[in-house]
């Protein structure tokens, strides 16, 4: 059976879209047949009066960690002792399993119709996406990542990430990892905010330019593209020279690194929730020393910083959430995407235009999703006001349709001291 979705005001997700009035979406399985001029009556379909609403396409959040809900902590935890307890025997691995297909779904239910993950535990992503693709569970499409690749001391080595030691290892491990068939690989290159052990030198480079050539040209090999944590100028340069695909958070960037993007086709997947808290947040509520909030402020401006000079240079920018880092849940992608307006100084339409067809074009699905547009898939939602005059329009979805299928007055459960929190930098 058709589906019509009429009496909605069309956001397409065209880079320059605006509100289009009058059309009429149609629906068949999991696809969109067509976009036309509503008419008086569709005899034999199923129709969905949005009665005024906004329809747009599903956002995609290019960032996400499924093991881990955001929940701020007083202290670090040690991730390494974590996941070897919950993989130490089958129980518990079900229940690590069903902890993260229920993350999936919030990010559905929140507006979020695709997710990229880029680290998880064993082959868990994998085994959520094939999942949701044969309709066992509800979720997300998901462009898996599975572990990732890092190095002794580097960052979540030993937890959400295996150590190479060598060339050789990290060549072993891309084909370890790739037997789950995964959508991409992940390399930790340099440290994060918290592996820091000097002022202002956060994003030590970790991984030796040998090991991250050797894991490139595995993955490249096997027609999978390459994503790599970095967080400093020097970790985006050993990335970008030696074959990664995309930069996830970034760096301040020198003329050479823009010439480096260029060169190689690579782009930046910004994440600005993460360093948020840890650079802009009082310290007695995010519980962080003066170093680390110190830290936080490098990367957090190192982060707009690439974003606008990629922009600027006609490099594409994606975006996602980090989902997983303390203050980041899995419902708040619409704080990412407001983010990158308020901070890196973007139209609204731009930032709704990068989290819908922008991201799903870098990642290669750009045929499938990321548009309203007849022959791709039903993956859109539905919004009572104009997020191109106010993003937190996003904030609280009334309708999401993933693969066609619909999910009416989706809810999720919600975090008081971290929506407080956060929405002091709205």
């Amino acid at each position: 059976m058709k589906t019509v979705y009429i009496h909605g005001i069309l956001l397409d997700g065209s880079e320059n879209m605006e509100p289009q009035t009058g059309m009429a979406v149609i629906t068949e399985g999991e696809k969109i047949i067509t976009i036309e001029p509503q008419q008086s009556a569709y005899e034999g379909a199923q129709v969905v009066d949005l009665k005024g609403q906004y329809i747009m396409p599903g956002l995609i959040n290019l960032h996400v960690h499924l093991p881990a809900n955001g929940k701020p902590k007083k202290k670090q935890s040690d991730p390494k002792k974590l996941v070897k307890l919950m993989t130490s025997n089958n129980f518990l691995r079900k229940i690590m399993l069903k902890m993260c297909e229920g993350y999936a779904k919030t990010q559905l239910m929140s507006g979020v119709t695709t997710i990229r993950t880029v680290g998880g535990v064993e082959d868990v992503d994998t085994k959520i996406r094939d999942a949701v693709l044969t309709g066992r569970i509800d979720g997300p499409r998901i462009l898996a990542g599975n572990m990732a690749i890092s190095v002794p001391g580097g960052h979540m080595a030993g937890s959400l990430a295996y150590e190479a030691t060598s060339p050789e290892q990290a060549r072993s491990f891309v084909r370890q990892i790739a037997k789950d068939k995964p959508d991409l690989i992940k390399l930790m290159i340099t440290g994060g905010v918290l592996d820091a052990k000097v002022k202002g030198e956060p994003g030590e480079l970790k991984m030796s330019p040998e090991i991250v050539k050797a894991a490139c040209e595995e993955a490249h090999a096997l027609g999978l593209q390459v994503a790599a944590h970095v967080e400093s100028p020097q970790g985006v340069q050993v990335a970008l020279e030696n074959g990664v695909d995309t930069i996830e958070h970034g760096a301040m960037p020198s003329a050479e690194i823009i010439q480096l993007f260029k060169d190689r086709k690579a782009c930046q997947v910004a994440t600005l929730s993460p360093a948020l808290p840890y650079a802009l947040f009082d310290r007695a509520v995010s519980h962080v020393s003066e170093m680390e909030q110190y830290n936080g402020k490098v990367v957090f401006d190192g982060i707009v910083e690439c974003a606008k000079e990629c922009l600027a240079n006609g490099i594409p920018v994606g975006l996602g959430t980090d989902t997983g880092c303390p203050y980041i849940t899995h419902y708040d992608m619409w704080r990412e995407v407001n983010y990158f307006h308020k901070f890196c100084g973007v139209s609204n339409a731009f930032a709704l235009y990068t989290a819908t067809k922008r991201n799903a074009e870098l990642v290669g699905i750009g045929d499938q999703t990321g548009s309203i547009e007849a022959g791709k898939c039903a993956d859109f939602i539905v919004t009572e006001k104009n997020p191109l005059e106010d993003l937190t329009a996003l904030r609280k979805v009334t309708l999401v349709v993933a693969r066609g299928k619909r999910y009416t007055d989706p809810q999720v459960k919600k975090m008081p001291e971290v929506e407080q929190a956060l929405d002091q930098f709205i």
